[in-house]
């Protein structure tokens, strides 16, 4: 928040530097009985000036956009691991888990792989039961990444009932053929590419692990 409201002050700073001189040219112009032809082309320049730093303090106002505001998510820090999963694949969840939380403008996430929930990490949603809906059958059968950059633009939100309830943007990332690596942030349009890679990335890694585990060791 501090690195928005210094943005918020330097996209401000020529329209009120350009207003202040401006206005100061006029009352010293207003005041002056004896007007010389220096002072008068001083004047010209000042005002200039003064026109040009809020022309560019307008245009910094359009170009440059503003970083979305964030939001605290509403629910408590937590860290739950199913319970029957080998100790190598608990530790590689672990470690993906932190890795994300820590390098990504991820706040909350949950990894869903085979009809169960194996990973919640973050900001914990108020229930653990995911239930299928549109967004995340259509990545489980195009194994294609979708990313809601606005989570409350979307109507199909309604399904990621098991995120904080206020939870800005999300990325559904397959893991696999049988899993979804959900991610949460508490903010709208924070994922970068750089994010995106990361995530890519942990989910082909955490695919190849769970698909390498004989599927009845963590039934």
């Amino acid at each position: 928040m501090v690195k928005n409201d210094t943005n918020s002050v330097l996209r401000l700073l020529p329209l009120v530097v350009g207003s202040l001189g401006g206005s100061l040219l006029l009352v010293n112009r207003l005041l002056t009985t004896d007007l010389t032809e220096s002072q008068s082309r001083s004047d010209v320049l000042g005002v200039i000036l003064a026109a040009l730093l809020v022309l560019t303090g307008l245009l910094w106002q359009r170009v440059q956009p503003r970083s979305p505001e964030s939001v605290i998510l509403q629910g408590n820090e937590g860290f739950e691991l199913a319970k029957d999963l080998p100790q190598s694949l608990a530790n590689e969840l672990a470690w993906a888990s932190r890795l994300l939380l820590t390098n990504t403008a991820t706040r909350t996430l949950l990894l869903w792989y085979d009809q169960r929930v194996l990973l919640r990490r973050g900001v914990l949603g108020s229930t653990a039961t995911v239930k299928l809906g549109p967004i995340l059958n259509r990545v489980l059968t195009k194994k294609m990444p979708t990313y809601l950059v606005d989570l409350k633009l979307y109507p199909g939100r309604i399904e990621f009932d098991y995120l904080p309830e206020n939870t800005q943007g999300v990325i559904c990332q397959p893991v696999g053929d049988r899993g979804v690596l959900i991610l949460g942030a508490n903010a709208p349009r924070s994922y970068s590419q750089q994010d995106e890679s990361w995530v890519t990335a942990i989910a082909e890694k955490l695919a190849y692990s769970l698909e390498g585990i004989d599927h009845e060791s963590i039934q």
